[in-house]
């Protein structure tokens, strides 16, 4: 608060030695406060003092992060490890080995539905809808292959490719049909796959990888149930066709990209 001085100490301010006036910081501005006082000799004069907060000289206690100590570790794992990733953080062995086998597990995947796709597009098969399916489920393999070595490189692992076994060439069954056959398949393949992927994540959960169980539920396991559930859909529906006319119907639905629900009553 300012204090209002006399005429007196206001005529005595013009001779007052420079180093009796401060610059009041409070606030960040350079404002002059005017504050009067008693000097031993001289009373009755104003002199100009600063109003500054007042400093809190303890030391600060109950302090849980360090970052310039604790950092010294990282500091040098990093040096250390000039030949290896950088990135490599709580990443176990076990994860790294796990997620390369599941990158060949949906390599082989994509190699067989490969396999379906040249066989349904020969000229005396001639169902380019099944084909064009199967060619997209090959993709859709390969890519979800990819995604993981992605995320194997991202957490620091080292992909290693594997053996890919030689599929199956030939889909006709002299019972079922080569369409009712391969979309079994098909199923039955979806399965495994979900299977490997609940296993990938349990390793994830016994190393206790947050990180990785969440990239596997966010990026694979939904879509891999839905995927379950429309093959499981055309299987059903196939089974209703039979080998007759309807083959060719729902080979057009396909072909289309279009829901092939109503093939079953055609």
């Amino acid at each position: 608060m300012l204090l209002k001085a006399s005429a007196t100490s206001f005529a005595a301010i013009s001779s007052l030695k420079q180093q009796d006036i401060f610059k009041d910081k409070v606030a960040g501005n350079n404002s002059l406060c005017w504050v009067p006082y008693r000097r031993p000799k001289r009373e009755g004069l104003c002199s100009v003092r600063a109003i500054t907060g007042e400093t809190n000289s303890k030391p600060l206690t109950g302090v849980i992060f360090e970052p310039f100590t604790e950092v010294q570790n990282e500091l040098v794992q990093v040096s250390k490890n000039s030949t290896q990733s950088f990135a490599r953080q709580r990443f176990e062995d076990a994860c790294e080995a796990a997620l390369n086998e599941q990158i060949n597990v949906e390599y082989n995947v994509s190699y067989i539905y490969h396999a379906l796709f040249a066989y349904f597009d020969r000229d005396n098969v001639g169902l380019p809808g099944f084909a064009k399916y199967f060619k997209e489920a090959s993709d859709e393999e390969r890519n979800h292959a990819e995604m993981l070595m992605k995320y194997q490189n991202t957490r620091g692992g080292k992909v290693k490719f594997q053996s890919i076994l030689m599929p199956l060439m030939e889909f006709d069954h002299p019972e079922k049909g080569d369409a009712l056959y391969a979309m079994e398949l098909a199923l039955s393949l979806e399965k495994l796959t979900n299977e490997k992927l609940l296993s990938l994540h349990s390793v994830a959960q016994q190393c206790n990888d947050a990180q990785m169980t969440d990239y596997i539920e966010g990026s694979f396991l939904a879509e891999q149930v839905q995927a379950i559930k429309q093959v499981s859909e055309y299987v059903a529906q196939l089974r209703r066709i039979g080998k007759g006319h309807g083959i060719w119907h729902f080979d057009q639905m396909l072909l289309k990209g279009a829901d092939a629900g109503g093939v079953a009553a055609a």
